[in-house]
């Protein structure tokens, strides 16, 4: 049986990482105006895993002696979190762009007939496939910002897991 794989809610101090995490795949609720109880109460009833540089809201005892689980972040750069966060957890990147990096919501795939007028004409001639946010609606497609963004990952799998 494959386990599920974890899901996270990430504080105001570590915002950007959320965005990567959603890149990567993985459901990565951003809350930039939670408070801690906020943070702790929604990491308990929806399974998540806090993501913060608050040591203050680490020594909780919901996360110290109680059912949430949290992950100290420690560095200030949005790359060493990420090499941080896919280290000490083991989180696998095979599952790439298939999340919305706005909303979080999974993508799904679309014809290429109805993004006509909601992508560059150019993109639309070069392109083959397309995916569609069902929520906000962002459509997403294979172009050079992707292959930016595998890029830059390809770097965190090839990261020291102490840097």
């Amino acid at each position: 049986m494959i386990p599920a794989a974890p899901r996270f809610i990430v504080d105001l101090n570590v915002g950007r990482l959320a965005r990567w995490l959603r890149v990567l795949g993985y459901d990565a609720l951003f809350l930039p105006s939670g408070s801690d109880d906020d943070l702790i109460r929604v990491a308990w009833q929806q399974g998540r895993i806090i993501l913060t540089k608050d040591r203050g809201l680490l020594q909780r005892r919901a996360v110290t002696r109680g059912p949430v689980r949290a992950l100290h972040v420690r560095s200030d750069d949005v790359w060493e979190q990420l090499q941080q966060v896919v280290g000490e957890l083991g989180l696998e990147m095979r599952y790439l762009f298939c999340r919305c990096i706005e909303c979080n919501e999974p993508l799904s795939p679309v014809e290429r007939q109805l993004v006509e007028g909601r992508v560059p004409p150019y993109v639309l001639q070069t392109q083959r496939q397309f995916m569609e946010c069902l929520s906000c609606r962002r459509v997403y497609w294979k172009g050079t910002h992707w292959q930016n963004m595998q890029a830059e990952l390809s770097k965190v799998q090839t990261w020291p897991a102490s840097r």
